[in-house]
């Protein structure tokens, strides 16, 4: 029953990752409702306003970061489950803490390359204070590289809790194998990081958009990164290749149904993140517009009340809860534990 407990442990662990993370945009979401939008005078011309840092990007990594970590933490709960003892219901955990720690890899990436494309070519940022630049823009793309790198190393490089790896192949040899592996994923991505952040300081620095030589160094610093890499990936795979582990039978009924219920959790978990928006969005409301005044040209935030909770936000933390408990009972239940 303990073995049981920990593997369910390893289930809850990205699920609450995926709560949390909810929460993060949403209160992210509500953040921005704050800020200040540009005002116009009856000419067009555009008034002075304060240009602050969007603390709300923050709140998004902290929500990546949240799935991540908890991601890896399941990941590793039912690697150690499985060398004690190989159940279907922690391989399940395993695969299942795998996809989470997927998802979080690939969210790194798009909000490192969407911070990147919000922030570039945007004329506005001129008149930015550069210390609104340097933590609305370069820290976040260092702090989701950072991320993403370190999840890479930890989920599949420097892993030695992994059931087909004997303790006699930990050794020097197996070391060597796992910088080389754990370089050759890294290369590619810190290389792109530093060719964005070149980019952005170029941009920053010059005030106009980039020359077409400035895109050909951040191409070639991309090209030389992957090289790299790719030197390194050619050096693990010139080393002797673990046995592959025996091919267990009737694994394809079982891997269709996680992925049936992991369908089903990802419709009603996005259908969550839409009500939740909708619910932060009604809450700023915009006044009649009157041509020439400032004042109309700002919205307003509601303040949060018990009826907007019930109307707005509570449907969405229902749909929530049902995505995450219907994947972890779907899971259980799959991989029911034989009493002895």
């Amino acid at each position: 029953m303990s073995e049981t407990r920990t593997a369910k442990r390893a289930i809850q662990l990205p699920l609450i990752g995926v709560a949390f993370l909810w929460a993060m945009m949403m209160l992210a979401q509500y953040v921005d409702l704050q800020r200040a939008y540009p005002t116009y005078d009856k000419n067009g011309v555009q008034l002075p306003y304060e240009i602050t840092l969007q603390w709300s990007v923050y709140l998004l990594l902290l929500g990546i970061a949240g799935v991540a970590i908890a991601s890896l933490l399941g990941q590793r709960i039912a690697l150690a489950l499985r060398v004690e003892n190989d159940s279907p219901l922690a391989l399940s955990a395993h695969r299942f803490n795998n996809l989470f720690v997927i998802l979080s890899l690939v969210a790194g990436a798009v909000f490192a390359i969407g911070n990147f494309l919000g922030a570039f070519n945007n004329y506005d940022s001129r008149d930015t204070p550069p210390w609104v630049r340097i933590f609305g823009v370069y820290v976040p793309i260092i702090l989701a590289t950072a991320l993403v790198v370190v999840l890479i190393l930890f989920a599949f490089v420097f892993r030695k809790d992994a059931p087909d790896i004997s303790p006699e192949e930990r050794d020097e040899e197996r070391a060597r194998l796992q910088r080389a592996v754990g370089l050759a994923y890294a290369s590619p991505i810190i290389g792109t990081a530093i060719a964005i952040i070149f980019g952005l300081v170029v941009y920053d620095t010059t005030r106009t958009t980039l020359d077409v030589w400035i895109w050909v160094i951040i191409q070639a610093i991309i090209a030389t990164s992957i090289i790299i890499g790719t030197r390194f990936a050619a050096e693990a795979r010139s080393s002797k290749p673990l046995e592959p582990k025996p091919r267990r039978t009737g694994t394809a009924a079982v891997n269709l149904n996680l992925v049936l219920s992991i369908v089903f959790g990802a419709v009603v978990t996005i259908m969550a993140f839409v009500f939740g928006f909708a619910a932060i969005e009604a809450l700023r409301e915009w006044p009649e517009w009157v041509e020439g005044d400032p004042n109309s040209q700002q919205p307003f935030v509601n303040p949060i009340s018990l009826t907007w909770a019930l109307e707005k936000l509570l449907p969405a933390l229902v749909l929530l809860f049902l995505a995450t408990f219907g994947v972890y009972r779907t899971m259980i239940s799959r991989n029911p534990v034989k009493s002895a």
